[in-house]
């Protein structure tokens, strides 16, 4: 198997990982607190010993590093814990769309702080992923739909991409460094945000619950971080954002197949609208092309 369909393989089953994570954080009956919490004590040893056995704790933990990370981890801590509450209130394929809107806000950002120049192209994508998200809230609330409050949820997945976001912003800074060792020190840090308020007192008392906590620290972080990041060093970046996108419509069917959750025809208009949407802006696909001066012979 050559690099590029070995990396293809890793990117895909990394994505089919992150689909099923909705189902894993509600089934768990966990407060999404503890549930983030188990998430970064159980992924850090998978993640060390990865790094240790790559040889990424040698010489390369520099000060700035390690204090760029850390931001970069307090914002994907908070990432987590939004996104897992938008998942009982907004359902899992609502707050996964809404999630993934988490490209605008990236482009929004470097247009306010580091003047990088807005295409039409990308207001035009900008433009067709809020409409999509306006077709989302205007649906009704109708049987088998999911979510107890899809608006609040909504706005909880809204805030989930915006931390994202930010912590993109901090990834880019660090440029070069391993992304191992980036996920490992984030994984640190949410383990030490979190465990002031990690409920000690009331541990799990069942395997069941048990399982769905280690599963999300080894599986849905130790394993998925290992796998994508493999997968971005073996694979072009038209490849690896277009494989990104098995990630929703994986989390859109798991909500569907678990816990029948119907869409309404207006909310997969308007899930439809930010994926495309997102894919456009992701890809760089350009609806204004100029166009084309026919040379004389």
């Amino acid at each position: 198997m050559n690099s590029t369909a070995r990396g293809t393989v890793e990117m895909t089953a990394a994505m089919v990982i992150s689909g099923t994570i909705g189902w894993f954080v509600v089934m768990s009956g966990q407060p999404v607190m503890d549930v983030v919490f188990w998430r970064c004590l159980i992924g850090a040893p998978v993640l060390l010993a990865v790094c240790a056995a790559l040889g990424l704790l040698r010489g390369t933990l520099t000060p700035r590093l390690l204090g760029l990370a850390a931001l970069g981890g307090v914002a994907i801590v908070c990432n987590w814990l939004l996104l897992f509450a938008a998942y009982p209130r907004a359902s899992i394929s609502i707050a996964t769309a809404v999630y993934n809107t988490q490209p605008f806000i990236l482009v929004g950002l470097g247009a306010l702080f580091f003047a990088e120049r807005l295409t039409a192209s990308k207001l035009t994508w900008l433009v067709l992923a809020f409409i999509g998200v306006l077709l989302i809230v205007q649906a009704k609330p109708g049987h088998g739909t999911g979510g107890s409050d899809p608006l609040s949820g909504m706005l909880l997945a809204f805030g989930a991409a915006f931390f994202y976001a930010l912590a993109a912003i901090v990834a880019k800074q660090l440029k070069g460094t391993p992304p191992h060792l980036i996920a490992l020190i984030q994984v640190c840090v949410g383990t030490l945000m979190l465990a002031p308020f990690a409920n000690f007192s009331s541990l799990p008392c069942d395997a069941g619950t048990w399982a769905m906590l280690i599963a999300l620290g080894v599986v849905h972080t130790g394993l998925m971080y290992i796998l994508l990041y493999g997968a971005i060093q073996k694979l072009p970046t038209a490849l690896t954002g277009t494989l990104s996108f098995i990630y929703p419509v994986v989390a859109i069917l798991v909500d569907y197949l678990a816990f029948d959750h119907h869409l309404q025809a207006l909310q997969l208009l308007g899930i439809a609208a930010i994926l495309l949407a997102a894919a456009g802006m992701t890809l760089g696909w350009s609806l204004w092309r100029a166009p084309r001066l026919v040379r004389q012979a």
